[in-house]
């Protein structure tokens, strides 16, 4: 009789267990009573957590290189943090991201902008700036895109394409990766995902597509799969198409955004892997690199740089700019050409040449010389 009491009463104090949508699981909560948990989001984990009354919750998934876009978060923009757009030609803008533009008069440009503290579009990641498409008055089309190294990537899986966007007016685009099997390589592969209506307001779109299989492909030197996001429609005259939050990832569902490395700088380092570059940040009297070189004749100096991440591939340009001066501590040689003797994938080779202008055997280095914006790069870009 006292077991059957004591079934009774526990039946009375126990908590309805209703499940009412798919995915809730019936939890205890406290001694003989249950209680609903919802189903979390598409692709969140399940944690227990003694701090909630259920001991569990459920978390975004961050798994360790699940996004293959490097700086999702336009977090690196060494190039600097306005680009001006040519038309009918792909412009490097924050690292890793080309934009492409169609106009007949005026400028268009992609720059960065600052989210206001508390703004960002996940709660949670808050993200510090985003990049704006500023399309001129004539602008007719664009497309902004990221080369992933590598057309094996995601190849027969199913890939999951996300980002956030706005615009300052209702804009169609066309999201689709395309399968580019480098040089000598297979015909280009296009897979289209369905088109997106951007509205005025922060959201998450995503887009979920079928990677087509590499096999029975010739694959040459630099192939890549390209995320693209393309205009379909809508007008652009005097527009603006604000981005954040990229990824791409092996899943038939968009999990919680993450940067490729998770740190700052790891995206640095990821992004350096293709392009990097020094510049004097507002000091007019910087080192642009390490170290010195050597004066083997009145007209040469030779001087080596390292770079701060192994490279693709040895780099294929040299970009410099503004007042770079060869600089000994007495020499002050303004206005050098400077050159790629030979190069390799952690070091460049540099020739500095002016005519008369070097003492011989004595060392320079580079330096900015009264220029807060000069700068020297090297890229190994897709």
């Amino acid at each position: 009789m006292t077991k059957a009491r004591d079934l009774g009463d526990n039946a009375q104090n126990t908590k309805p267990k209703v499940i009412d949508a798919k995915g809730d699981l019936i939890v205890g909560t406290a001694a003989d009573t249950a209680d609903r948990l919802a189903v979390g989001n598409n692709g969140d984990t399940l944690l227990a957590d003694s701090a909630t009354s259920t001991g569990l919750r459920w978390q975004g998934n961050y798994a360790a290189g699940k996004n293959k876009i490097i700086n999702g978060d336009f977090g690196v923009w060494q190039r600097g943090t306005s680009i001006t757009l040519s038309n009918g030609a792909f412009a490097y803008t924050a690292d890793r991201f080309e934009v492409y533009t169609q106009f007949s008069a005026g400028s268009s440009s992609f720059s960065q902008q600052t989210f206001t503290p508390g703004t960002a579009p996940v709660t949670g990641y808050e993200g510090t700036f985003f990049g704006r498409l500023t399309c001129g008055s004539t602008a007719t089309y664009f497309d902004i895109a990221q080369k992933i190294e590598g057309v094996r990537t995601f190849a027969a899986q199913t890939a999951t394409f996300s980002f956030w966007a706005k615009a300052s007016s209702s804009i169609v685009i066309t999201p689709l990766l395309v399968q580019n099997f480098g040089s000598g390589g297979s015909s280009n592969v296009n897979t289209f995902g369905s088109n997106i209506t951007l509205t005025t307001s922060w959201t998450r779109y995503t887009v979920t597509l079928s990677v087509p299989s590499v096999s029975g492909k010739t694959i040459g030197a630099g192939s890549f799969l390209n995320a693209l996001l393309a205009h379909a429609s809508g007008s652009l005259n005097s527009a603006t198409v604000d981005f954040w939050g990229w990824q791409v990832e092996a899943s038939n569902t968009a999990t919680a955004f993450q940067t490729a490395t998770g740190t700052l700088q790891g995206e640095l380092a990821a992004c350096q892997r293709y392009y990097w570059r020094n510049t004097a940040t507002g000091n007019p009297y910087a080192p642009l690199t390490g170290g010195d070189g050597v004066a083997y004749a009145t007209s040469t100096v030779m001087l080596n740089v390292q770079h701060p991440s192994v490279m693709r591939i040895a780099p294929t340009a040299l970009e410099y700019g503004g007042n770079v001066t060869a600089y000994n501590g007495s020499d002050v040689v303004q206005a050098v050409t400077i050159t790629v003797n030979a190069t390799s994938t952690l070091v460049t080779s540099l020739v500095l040449t002016k005519s008369s202008s070097f003492t011989q055997f004595r060392p320079y280095n580079l330096i900015t010389w009264n220029d807060a914006t000069a700068y020297i790069g090297f890229s190994a870009e897709l």
